[in-house]
């Protein structure tokens, strides 16, 4: 089974249909965000690849080679707990959520850029450091699905 990525049009339309299946009634697993905030901080994640928002690097060679490559490549859910870098986390200096169907609207539409040519890739993720256009759309898959299952979704 191949890796799932938002390169494919299929697993696109996963993460969008498990977006919109979000309501506002929705409970977290884990974590300290609501779904509401979540929508928010995954939109400022994608904008963060597209240069409409920075975060403070916290990389390093293990994070850059290593943590990169387990992230990316092992098929096993992320770990619950990971910090966000500040500018992205929710409460600190994520985007505050607005009207809900708005935010979802917006980051949807944030999705669909990024796996187009507005795609920067000369921008380096906070921990993993420089990416290829491969690798950030399978961190785009795997950090809105992380998300998602936070959420039950």
């Amino acid at each position: 089974m191949a890796a799932k990525t938002l390169g494919s049009p299929s697993d696109q339309q996963e993460l969008r249909t498990r977006f919109l299946a979000l309501t506002l009634s929705d409970r977290r697993k884990w974590g300290k965000m609501s779904v509401h905030q979540m929508l928010c901080h995954v939109d400022d994640s994608y904008r963060l690849a597209l240069g409409e928002r920075s975060a403070s690097a916290a990389t390093g060679f293990f994070q850059r080679t290593v943590m990169k490559w387990f992230a990316l490549n092992v098929p096993v859910p992320w770990p619950k707990g990971v910090p966000t870098r500040p500018e992205m986390e929710q409460g600190v200096g994520g985007t505050a959520p607005g009207h809900f169907e708005e935010d979802r609207q917006k980051l949807l539409s944030t999705a669909d850029r990024f796996i187009g040519p507005e795609l920067n890739l000369t921008i380096p993720h906070p921990i993993f450091g420089v990416l290829t256009r491969e690798e950030w759309l399978r961190w785009g898959f795997l950090h809105a699905d992380h998300h998602l299952r936070q959420f039950g979704r």
